[in-house]
């Protein structure tokens, strides 16, 4: 019996991406958070979104939801992306 190791990373060049800053703080953020649409989600992100606001300051949480949990965002749920401070991504089952 043999194993085969797959290398997951992408083969063209990262330079050009840089991450983005941290945030200083979270009082007074605008944060998205982006569920893949499966139920186990939704008691997390109730209790991280309890987290934002009562803990750490934040203004706002929007709540976005995928149509497809296996597939990319669709077009246009990221539009307002520029009236956020963060996005949070994530996944249950």
């Amino acid at each position: 019996m043999s194993l085969e190791i797959l290398d997951p990373t992408h083969e063209g060049s990262s330079v050009a991406f840089q991450a983005a800053a941290r945030l200083a703080s979270l009082e007074g953020a605008h944060i998205a958070v982006l569920s893949n649409g499966k139920k186990g989600t939704i008691p997390f992100f109730n209790a991280l979104e309890r987290e934002l606001i009562e803990t750490h300051g934040a203004a706002t949480v929007t709540r976005l939801t995928k149509m497809n949990y296996s597939a990319p965002a669709e077009a246009g749920l990221l539009d307002d992306a520029q009236r956020w401070n963060a996005l949070v991504a994530g996944i249950g089952d």
